[in-house]
């Protein structure tokens, strides 16, 4: 019998698909009632776009905040993930969803690419939206949380310098920090990643630049990986002298974390909402 693959999420949740779908109904719920800018646009290509979300109330200067969406780099629709904006206006903050690429048929490269440029965007324009580009605070899910690591890194292979956000705090959630697994794992035709590709954007052997916050958050029902290179991650950047905090949330797995992360009194929702706000955490 071949070992079970690690990386393939609904093998270990039951209940996979009812969880994603409750994600896009939540999700359109909550725009029914919320005030959505939809499908702005960051560039040229037909998915470099973001929604953002504003506060009921909005005062000039509030906290912006940025969700990256997982789906293993090669799947996944910002729309569906909207519900995560409640913790953010919640704390009086603007939201925003950033759209990118997907593999196979886009490179990785590109996708981290995408992600630079939305959110150097959003910081660019956040006065548009009534809020301080000084605030900016940024969370992602898994692949999401891979891909928003390198706002605040390099890669080992990239060269000469590269524009990164002015970043008040970074919330990682489930993320993936260790590529060298994905090539041979369940995704091998799904996003077709190359042992080469998944050596340049690894965030264990990448270079760290100085944010002022980072959470490192996972469930503690997740599978090995996720675990394990949660607690890599978190070493390597306290030995380079980055303050990052190891957050597990008991009784999570790697979809109900999501869950949690959308409720501004869940575990890591809670800290969600303290990171937008500029709050110390309280738990």
């Amino acid at each position: 019998m071949a070992p079970q693959d690690l990386y393939r999420i609904r093998d270990f949740v039951p209940d996979f698909d009812a969880i994603a779908a409750e994600f896009a109904e939540r999700s359109r719920i909550f725009s029914a009632r919320a005030k959505v800018l939809a499908d702005l646009r960051y560039g040229t290509r037909a998915r470099e776009v973001l929604d953002v979300i504003l506060p009921e109330r909005p005062k000039a200067g509030a906290p912006l905040h940025v969700f990256v969406h997982g789906g293993y780099w090669r799947s996944g629709e910002k729309e569906n993930y909207r519900f995560v904006a409640a913790p953010v206006l919640a704390a009086g903050g603007v939201a925003a969803l950033v759209e990118y690429d997907l593999m196979p048929g886009t490179r990785l490269n590109v996708l981290v690419d995408q992600v630079r440029r939305s959110v150097l965007w959003l910081q660019h324009h956040a006065a548009d939206f009534g809020a301080d580009p000084q605030r900016l605070t940024v969370s992602g899910h898994s692949a999401g949380a891979h891909l928003a690591s390198y706002l605040a890194a390099t890669g080992p292979e990239e060269t000469g310098a590269r524009a990164l956000p002015e970043l008040a705090g970074l919330l990682l959630v489930s993320g993936i920090y260790d590529l060298s697994g994905i090539p041979d794992s369940f995704l091998r035709s799904e996003a077709q990643m190359t042992p080469s590709e998944a050596a340049a954007w690894t965030p264990l052997t990448s270079t760290h630049h100085q944010c002022a916050r980072r959470i490192i958050a996972y469930g503690e029902n997740e599978t090995a990986p996720f675990l394990d290179q949660a607690s890599q991650f978190q070493a390597l950047l306290a030995s380079l002298n980055e303050e990052a905090e190891l957050l597990g949330a008991p009784r999570l797995n790697h979809m109900s974390v999501v869950h949690d992360l959308a409720d501004p009194d869940g575990f890591i929702g809670k800290r969600l909402y303290n990171l937008v706000a500029g709050q110390a955490a309280d738990i």
